[in-house]
C-alpha cells in the first residue's frame, strides 16, 4: 500500500511537473514570436543603435533562442520572473500585490454560484419541463451569454449612478486605500484586522457589484451542470428501487442522487472557481478593482512582456494547483477512486 501511495504520488508530482514545463515553453514561445521588442519598450524609440544593442546584451536577448530560454526556466524556478519593464519592480512583488484582490473577488463569486447555484440547478432537474425549470434555465441562459462587461456597466448605471445603493468601482471610496495596512491583501479582512468597521463595510459594499456578477455569471454555469447531472441520476434504476420501497423523496435526491454527482460536480466547481481566478480581466477592467486580470491587462497596453508572461504563469500555476487538489478531493468522496 505504501508503495501504491509513492507511485501515485510521484506520477502526480511528474504530471505536474510535465504540464508546467509546457506552460513555460508555450509563454516563453508566445513572448518570441510577438512583434514588440522588449528593448524598445525598455529604451524608448529614439535610442541609439549602440544602446538598444548594449541593453540587449544586458537582457541576454541576443544569445541563442535555446540558451534563453534555460535562463528563463532556471529563473522562474527560482522564484525569478523578472523585472517590469514600466517601473523595474520585481514582477514577483507586483502579483503578490495585485492577487489578493482577484483571490477575495473570485472566492465569493464562487461561494455565490455554489450556494445558489446547486439547489437551482437540483430544483431544475426535480421539476424538468415545469415553469420552474424553464425559468431557472432562462436564467442560466442569461448568465454565461451576455457579455460580462456589459453587466457589470448596466449595474454601475443602475445601482451606483442611477439608485446610489452601492459605491463605485474601486476596492474602497477614493482616498480611503492608503488608509489600510495590506497584512493579507484581501481588503474585508485587513479593514477587520485594522479594527475599523466603518472600512470594512465601505470594502463589502464596493464587493457587492463585482462578486455578485462574477457569482452570477458562475451560478450560471453550475445549475446547469448540476441539472444534467442529477437529470442523468435521477433515470437510473436504483432512483426507481429506492422509490417502490417507499424512501423518501427528499432523501433520495439529496442523499443517494446528489452522493453519485458530488465528484463530477466537484470538478465542475474547480473549473468554475479557476476561470474566475484567470477569466476576471474584463469584470476588474469594468470596476477598476486592481487585481491580476487588470494587472495583465494594463502590462499588454503596456507592452511590458516580462508582466505579461508572468501573470500568465500564475494562472497556468493556478489550473495545476486546483487539478492537483480536486483528484486529492476525489479519492476522500469517491472509494473508488482509491
Amino acid at each position: 500500500m505504501t508503495q501504491q501511495r509513492i507511485r501515485l504520488v510521484a506520477g502526480a508530482l511528474a504530471s505536474m511537473a510535465i504540464t508546467l514545463f509546457g506552460l513555460l515553453l508555450v509563454t516563453f514561445v508566445i513572448s518570441r514570436l510577438l512583434p514588440a521588442d522588449p528593448v524598445l519598450a525598455i529604451v524608448g524609440d529614439h535610442a541609439t543603435d549602440e544602446y538598444v544593442e548594449r541593453v540587449r546584451e544586458e537582457l541576454g536577448l541576443n544569445k541563442p533562442i535555446l540558451v534563453q530560454f534555460w535562463i528563463y526556466l532556471t529563473n522562474v524556478l527560482q522564484g525569478d520572473l523578472g523585472q517590469s519593464i514600466r517601473n523595474g519592480t520585481p514582477i514577483i512583488e507586483e502579483l503578490a500585490n495585485v492577487f489578493p484582490a482577484t483571490l477575495e473577488l473570485a472566492t465569493l463569486g464562487t461561494l455565490i454560484g455554489v450556494v445558489f447555484g446547486i439547489p437551482l440547478g437540483v430544483w431544475s432537474a426535480v421539476r424538468k419541463d415545469t415553469l420552474i425549470d424553464h425559468v431557472v434555465r432562462f436564467v442560466g441562459l442569461i448568465g454565461y451569454s451576455v457579455p460580462i462587461f456589459w453587466l457589470g456597466l448596466m449595474g454601475l448605471l443602475v445601482f451606483y449612478a442611477k439608485l446610489d445603493w452601492l459605491p463605485g468601482p474601486g476596492r474602497l471610496d477614493f482616498g480611503y486605500e492608503d488608509i489600510v495596512t495590506p497584512v493579507t491583501g484581501l481588503m474585508t479582512v485587513d479593514t477587520l484586522i485594522a479594527g475599523d468597521t466603518d472600512l470594512f463595510w465601505n470594502a463589502v459594499g464596493h464587493l457587492i457589484l463585482p462578486a455578485g456578477l462574477l457569482g452570477y455569471f458562475s451560478l450560471a454555469y453550475i445549475s446547469r451542470m448540476t441539472r444534467s447531472l442529477m437529470l442523468g441520476q435521477l433515470s437510473q434504476e436504483y432512483i426507481l428501487t429506492a422509490r417502490v420501497k417507499g424512501v423518501s423523496e427528499t432523501r433520495i435526491i439529496w442523499k443517494h442522487a446528489m452522493g453519485n454527482i458530488m465528484v463530477p460536480l466537484l470538478t465542475v466547481i474547480a473549473l468554475s472557481y479557476g476561470n474566475l481566478l484567470e477569466g476576471s480581466v474584463l469584470t476588474e477592467t469594468v470596476f477598476a478593482w486592481r487585481g491580476l486580470g487588470l494587472y495583465i491587462t494594463d502590462s499588454i497596453f503596456g507592452q511590458d512582456m516580462p508582466a505579461v508572461m508572468g501573470g500568465t504563469i500564475v494562472v497556468g500555476a493556478i489550473f495545476i494547483i486546483i487539478n492537483m487538489l480536486t483528484d486529492l478531493a476525489y479519492r476522500v468522496l469517491d472509494p473508488r477512486a482509491k
